[in-house]
């Protein structure tokens, strides 16, 4: 509403210049050293905690043993007290013994596999940051599919940057596939147990790891997830390939295959994206399980990648590009990124109540572990970054046109989904040292310079616009109409 009709649009080419690469470079470059300095902060750390560890063991047992305490006064009465010396040894020895069998037992019992903690860390960073940015891939095929099954016109403009974000499929794939296969004996604990073949009344044996083997596998976590991934990779690469051919050859059989597919790919992606958030996160805590996990990830996707699609399109215009792009098109961004907030709090206060009310032992004590001192304000913190924010922010019209408040409150969204991750791995991987430092700052810019760098190069290899697409004009001239 109030801006003139546009009957053609033009073509228009991002340049990635070479200021904008080094910048997205040194936010990578950074990234890493910083996360080299982070890794031999927390290594130092535990060196520190393990000699610390050592010197009271070492007390410990000396206080155990008196006779290597006391001073030998003399030959006659240091081999008078042999005899007793050593059986106080061996009755010591042989306490510590048991004790320490007990408590290998009782970790094995509860299916720990902890190494070094700062392996344990760096590999829970890993699993988070590479899920997270691929979660932006996906969720944007995902509204790409939508587009296309729904009919709507309004977003195509936004076509391009919305394919570009999908390239990042492949880094999604191969990074976290190489994450899973490498680290997967720190990430999940039925992994290991599972490799130590236990058999029902055998010291350790877990009934309901065992009951779940069927699906807890090394082959749906090396071969399912990846494959997932490549089936949606697959549907990408036909929807892009129908776009090209579309701008280069017109007429509507293109887009009617797009519509084909994407509803085809709506179906999937159901499925599929359920049991990939169940192999690679719910099972991070495998004794226990929601019924509304796969949802509750699925609304982390889609809100991010809303909020990243809305990033792009403003960095463009900010730099002279897409001013086809009308404010109309920006608000239905922000209304998408405001509904969906609060779709994302209805799933959590839902799935949260469900648990609090039933007050089942083997449910509760996910969210038992999660409001614990060390976490309950990364967990208070999640709720007011996630929705309280975003819904205050962008309740009105206007914010949801206004570049800078759209900027705020995706930062909030982003910022409050990464924690929202980090909260939903880090107890059953790291446990409640886990803490946000140098390491988990530098992992993440280092993945998002990647990611930035990725998605504008591939924006800078076609045109902006989808220019024989059948709604291009409807979305130029796009009035929403209050």
């Amino acid at each position: 509403m109030g801006h003139h009709h546009i009957s053609e649009v033009n073509d228009e080419k991002y340049i990635f210049t070479g200021r904008s690469k080094v910048i997205v470079g040194l936010v990578f470059v950074v990234g890493l050293i910083l996360t080299f300095i982070g890794v031999n902060q927390i290594k130092h750390e535990d060196a520190h905690k393990s000699g610390a560890a050592n010197v009271e063991e070492h007390a410990a047992t000396n206080q155990d043993l008196p006779v290597h305490t006391v001073g030998m006064q003399d030959d006659h009465q240091a081999h008078g007290d042999e005899s007793h010396a050593e059986e106080h040894t061996e009755h010591a020895e042989a306490s510590h013994g048991e004790e320490a069998h007990g408590e290998e037992e009782h970790a094995e019992a509860h299916g720990s596999h902890h190494g070094p903690s700062w392996l344990a860390r760096l590999w829970a960073n890993l699993l988070l940051n590479s899920y997270y940015f691929m979660l932006f891939a996906v969720g944007a095929l995902f509204f790409l599919a939508v587009n296309y099954a729904a009919n709507a016109g309004w977003s195509t403009l936004l076509k391009r940057v919305i394919e570009s974000i999908t390239s990042y499929i492949p880094i999604g794939i191969l990074t976290l596939g190489l994450v899973i296969y490498f680290g997967k004996e720190h990430l999940y604990h039925w992994v290991v147990y599972l490799n130590q073949g236990l058999d029902a009344g055998q010291p350790g044996f877990d009934k309901i790891l065992a009951g779940k083997d069927w699906f807890l596998s090394s082959g749906w976590l090396l071969i399912g997830v990846p494959t997932i991934m490549i089936i949606w990779w697959v549907f990408r690469i036909i929807l892009v390939r129908l776009s090209h051919k579309e701008d280069e050859q017109g007429g509507l059989s293109f887009f009617k295959k797009s519509v084909i597919y994407s509803a085809a790919f709506l179906v999937v992606f159901a499925f599929s994206f359920s049991v990939l958030s169940w192999l690679v996160m719910m099972s991070i805590d495998p004794h226990w399980y929601s019924t509304m996990y796969s949802v509750y990830n699925f609304a982390i996707a889609f809100v991010t990648s809303l909020t990243v699609i809305c990033f792009f399109t403003l960095y463009l215009k900010s730099k002279g590009y897409m001013e086809v792009v009308s404010d109309e098109v920006i608000h239905d961004l922000g209304k998408f990124m405001f509904a969906f907030s609060i779709f994302w709090g209805y799933i959590f206060v839902c799935q949260f109540l469900l648990i609090w009310y039933a007050n089942i032992t083997e449910e509760s004590i996910y969210f038992a572990q999660r409001l614990t001192p060390n976490f309950k304000w990364f967990f208070r913190s999640n709720i007011i970054m996630c929705f309280a924010l975003p819904f205050l922010i962008l309740m009105m019209r206007n914010a949801k046109r206004h570049p800078k408040v759209l900027l705020v409150a995706g930062s909030m969204i982003l910022l409050g989904h990464w924690l929202d991750l980090f909260i939903m791995i880090m107890p059953g991987t790291v446990g409640q040292s886990a803490q946000i430092g140098v390491l988990e700052i530098g992992l993440t810019m280092a993945f998002a310079g990647l990611f930035i760098f990725w998605v504008l190069n591939n924006l800078s290899k076609r045109n902006l616009y989808a220019k024989n697409h059948p709604y291009l004009l409807e979305s130029a001239n796009h009035d929403v109409g209050v």
